[in-house]
């Protein structure tokens, strides 16, 4: 038999991720009759909970967990290896806990916080603008890494590392307005994201005001419904979507190199050419946008540098039991065979 996940047994009560994770850690916040439901559950299922956080009730060594959202971009795998392994020659033991798209990051981390041994929380993703209240109830040091998330200098005991996503965003697509681009689409996160996705919009609605060119909400595709956001799949499906809506645009930006290698898929597959019908850029700078082809033109983040200076700020916080610690670093635009220059 198919071994049962936390998400079959929230399909099959009808709730969410979080909820069925509530009842489990016997979290307050819950109603009764619900968690009764989600109880018999998995006990009908024979449900064991696989999180790598339980582990931690039984460990007595310092501990730092790794709270990612975004399950789906590859972006992190590099950023999270680079971080465990710096941890883990501090001798500390590290722990990753994955938060789903439609669960809240912070509520995650205090469970964690509370029910094991932990000295800090690296959060990966998540909301630019995180719950004050909730991150009061965080009684250990927390870096947020790769999102310039906005916490109240009221606050201390944490840090960010990330680049500066709407600076970036708005480089990209000012240089596709550079390259004689007006009618530019995007495929970016829910409509109600506040975070990268967000940030990400906004640098591109700033770059076509600058140079003159009405924001068109025909041209902006969102995410819609649930699963992961940083896929091909999704950057393929949405493409199609724009394509046979027949709305006009000569080039399309992607808020992830891996949503830009499913668009160029669906663009090939309409029977048109990257770049010589339309062009393509992306964002993140994953190596398999380099060596795509054609090769993507992006934004290419330090991901290494950003996941280890994550982990050394965390230790630092740690051990000075205080601060409030940021450090922005700078992206770069690299070009790509997926943009052509058209004539203004």
């Amino acid at each position: 038999m198919e071994k049962v996940t936390i998400k079959d047994i929230a399909r099959i009560c009808g709730v969410g991720v979080s909820t069925v994770s509530r009842a489990i850690n016997n979290h307050p916040d819950i109603n009764p009759e619900t968690k009764q439901q989600i109880l018999d559950t998995i006990r009908a299922y024979n449900y064991v909970p696989n999180n790598s956080a339980q582990n931690l009730k039984r460990t007595e060594t310092n501990t730092i967990a790794l709270v990612t959202k975004g399950v789906g971009n590859p972006l992190f795998a590099e950023m999270i290896e680079t971080a465990q392994r710096h941890v883990l020659g501090k001798d500390y033991a590290f722990v990753l806990q994955q938060v789903e798209e439609e669960e809240n990051e912070i509520e995650a981390a205090i469970r964690i916080a509370k029910e094991r041994r932990l000295k800090g929380i690296i959060f990966m993703g998540g909301a630019s603008q995180p719950d004050a209240g909730l991150l009061r109830l965080l009684n250990v040091p927390y870096v947020f890494c790769t999102v310039d998330s906005r916490i109240p200098e009221s606050l201390s005991g944490w840090g960010i590392v990330a680049i500066d996503n709407e600076a970036e965003s708005y480089k990209i697509v000012d240089y596709l307005c550079r390259q004689g681009h007006r009618r530019i689409a995007i495929l970016t996160a829910f409509a109600h994201d506040t975070s990268i996705g967000k940030l990400r919009l906004d640098g591109y609605r700033r770059a076509l005001a600058d140079h003159g060119i009405p924001y068109d909400p025909e041209l902006v595709m969102h995410m819609r419904g649930s699963g992961s956001l940083y896929t091909m799949q999704y950057g393929y499906q949405r493409t199609k979507e724009l394509l046979e809506s027949e709305t006009e645009f000569t080039a399309l930006y992607a808020i992830s190199d891996t949503i830009a290698i499913g668009a160029c898929k669906a663009i090939f597959d309409s029977g048109r050419r990257v770049p010589e019908d339309i062009s393509v850029a992306g964002f993140d700078g994953l190596d398999l946008a380099n060596y795509y082809h054609p090769s993507i033109t992006t934004i290419e983040q330090p991901m290494n540098e950003m996941a280890l200076e994550t982990s050394r700020m965390l230790f630092r916080l740690i051990r000075e039991k205080d601060g409030r610690l940021r450090h922005i670093f700078p992206a770069t635009l690299r070009e790509g065979q997926s943009v052509k220059r058209i004539c203004p």
